[in-house]
């Protein structure tokens, strides 16, 4: 009796030992499986979010050039000394800041790590207003210029 104790209780404690020994390498394993996923789903985004930035630079490149154009037009809108060219340069300046908050904003959203869709509709919100700018300024100077 006393050895069928004694082999029941090796048994009993080289199963316990096993199952332990399973359970942290199950542990193990989903730990890393889930230390996987993140780091590739961060991955994943900074990628997506690489190529919205190179967007931005491109926007922000586009609006400087134009923002120059406008510093000359209103150089020489300002030696007219014409009231109603003045108006018109500040309804089109109007555009450009405009255009300026837009790529601001789609820069926003980048930085607050939002949905793709959302970052790439502010984007194109913004190139809209890049063009939008860049007409109302041949308008300006098709009319005074």
């Amino acid at each position: 009796m006393r050895r069928s104790r004694l082999n029941l209780f090796k048994a009993t404690s080289m199963t316990i030992s096993l199952l332990g020994i399973i359970m942290v390498l199950v542990t193990i394993g989903i730990g890393g499986y889930l230390l996987f996923q993140a780091l590739s789903s961060t991955i994943s985004t900074d990628v997506g979010s690489g190529t919205s930035y190179d967007k931005i630079a491109a926007l922000k490149a586009d609006y400087n050039s134009l923002n120059s154009q406008y510093a000359e037009t209103k150089i020489s809108i300002e030696k007219m000394n014409n009231k109603n060219a003045t108006t018109s340069y500040d309804l089109a300046e109007l555009e450009l800041i405009s255009a300026q908050t837009d790529i601001a904003d789609a820069e926003s959203a980048i930085t607050a790590k939002k949905s793709s869709d959302e970052i790439n509709s502010r984007i194109e919100q913004a190139q809209k207003q890049l063009v939008v700018a860049n007409q109302a300024l041949k308008d300006l100077q098709a009319e005074y210029l």
